[in-house]
This record gives C-alpha cells, sequence and structure tokens, in this order.
C-alpha cells in the first residue's frame, strides 16, 4: 500500500522559515522523482519543486532562491525547506511520487502578512 504523509506545516509570519517533510511507504523510494505542489484557497493546485531519483531539482519561478528541496533516501523522506516565506505562499503542500502517480493528504500552511 503506497502512502505519503505530509507533515511540518504551521502558521508564520512573513519572512518566517518552515520545513515541510514527506515520508514514503510502499513505493520504490531511492528510484523515484517527487514533487511539491502547493493549493491556495479557492485556487488550482500549481507546481513547487522537484528532485529526481538522482538528485537534479527543479523550482517554479515564485519560490527559486526561497525554498530548497532534498531527499533523504535512507529515511524515505523528501523536504521541503522554505524561507523568506510570503503570504502568496500560504496553501495546503503536498508531495508526490511521479512514477506512482500518488498524493498525500496535504499539510497547511499559513503564512500571515
Amino acid at each position: 500500500q503506497v502512502q505519503l504523509a505530509e507533515s511540518g506545516g504551521g502558521l508564520v509570519q512573513a519572512g518566517g522559515s518552515l520545513r515541510l517533510s514527506c515520508v514514503a511507504s510502499g513505493i520504490a523510494f531511492s528510484f523515484a522523482d517527487m514533487e511539491w505542489y502547493r493549493q491556495a484557497p479557492g485556487m488550482q493546485r500549481e507546481w513547487v519543486a522537484r528532485i529526481s531519483s538522482s538528485g537534479f531539482k527543479n523550482y517554479a519561478d515564485s519560490v527559486q532562491g526561497r525554498f530548497t528541496i532534498s531527499r533523504d533516501n535512507g529515511k524515505n523522506t523528501v523536504v521541503l525547506q522554505m524561507n523568506s516565506l510570503k503570504a502568496e505562499d500560504t496553501g495546503v503542500y503536498y508531495c508526490r511520487a511521479v512514477q506512482y502517480g500518488y498524493w498525500g493528504r496535504g499539510t497547511q500552511v499559513t503564512v500571515s502578512p
């Protein structure tokens, strides 16, 4: 059974930081490309960042230079370090195992102005 469990969300003031984690089970994690998405209220889900199985990283323009994606294959975990947060970063953050097409349930991030 494939499971992706996000954690680490919360309420933070603009300019602050949060560290999101996603623990995967039921997949060959080290071979999976992993992504983070987010969805603001009333908006479509948008792609945030991706890390390939080999460690290559891509970021959305809106988070480039502020967010860092990383992975720990020994712990089946992908992390999104978010710095210099802005109010527009508010939303539910989801992780996704690309090759498996599975999503986690998400973790809420709220950034107060």
